[in-house]
């Protein structure tokens, strides 16, 4: 199991959403969706282990240390409702990462990122958030959870507000094609002192939901 460098989120680092989606896929035994809380930041390039338990399943660095851990949860839903593509694409143009953003080379939300998944999560009236997504060639179910990611976080982001994501738990429920035009949506649920909980959707070119998740965030 490896998290390659150009899916980065923190400089070094592995963009949390798509580490997660990694670390997804082995989780134990029983049924419902994973929920993955990552204990530090997933290094990049480096193979990692999987130490499987009967209810937790530990991801660990070459080192032994604890990277992730891994169970399943109940089915929820965290369903943030949609927005038209257009009204996606206009706020996606005031998307604030654009003049500050604490890691502008983040595989998802990075305007710095050579090869990234440029989803630019800008602020609806309301205060959720959206952006349009093109899936990308080598589209697969760990780019749908890194979709679902940094739209939350940028419910919650703001300048000289840095936030990493502490524990996502997602539900896939359908892979975009390579090309589709999809929508993602965020929403900040609440804060408790230095976490914060937010939801995020991404929806399908015919406006079909694909994945939801719930995800917590930790100011740094």
């Amino acid at each position: 199991m490896i998290v390659e460098a150009r899916f980065n989120g923190p400089p070094n680092s592995g963009n949390g959403g798509y580490a997660a989606g990694i670390f997804a896929a082995a989780p134990p035994a029983g049924t419902g969706p994973a929920e993955v809380t990552l204990r530090r930041p997933p290094p990049l390039a480096t193979p990692l282990t999987v130490v499987a338990g009967a209810d937790t399943t530990e991801v660990r660095d070459p080192d032994g240390e604890l990277v992730a851990e891994v169970r399943r949860v109940e089915p929820f839903d965290a369903t943030v409702p949609t927005v038209p593509r257009a009204t996606a694409v206009e706020a996606s143009a005031d998307y604030p990462g654009f003049v500050d953003h604490p890691f502008p080379t983040c595989y998802v939300c990075g305007p710095e990122h050579p090869d990234g998944l440029r989803i630019f999560p800008g602020r609806l009236p309301d205060g959720r958030t959206a952006a349009p997504f093109r899936a990308p060639a080598d589209v697969t179910r760990e780019t749908v959870w890194a979709a679902l990611d940094c739209p939350g976080g940028w419910a919650v982001l703001g300048a000289g507000r840095p936030y990493v994501l502490g524990r996502i738990a997602a539900v896939v429920e359908a892979v975009p094609a390579p090309g589709d035009e999809c929508v993602v949506t965020g929403r900040l649920l609440g804060t408790d002192g230095r976490k914060a909980l937010a939801h995020s959707t991404l929806y399908g070119a015919d406006g079909s939901r694909l994945g939801h998740a719930r995800a917590t965030w930790i100011a740094v």
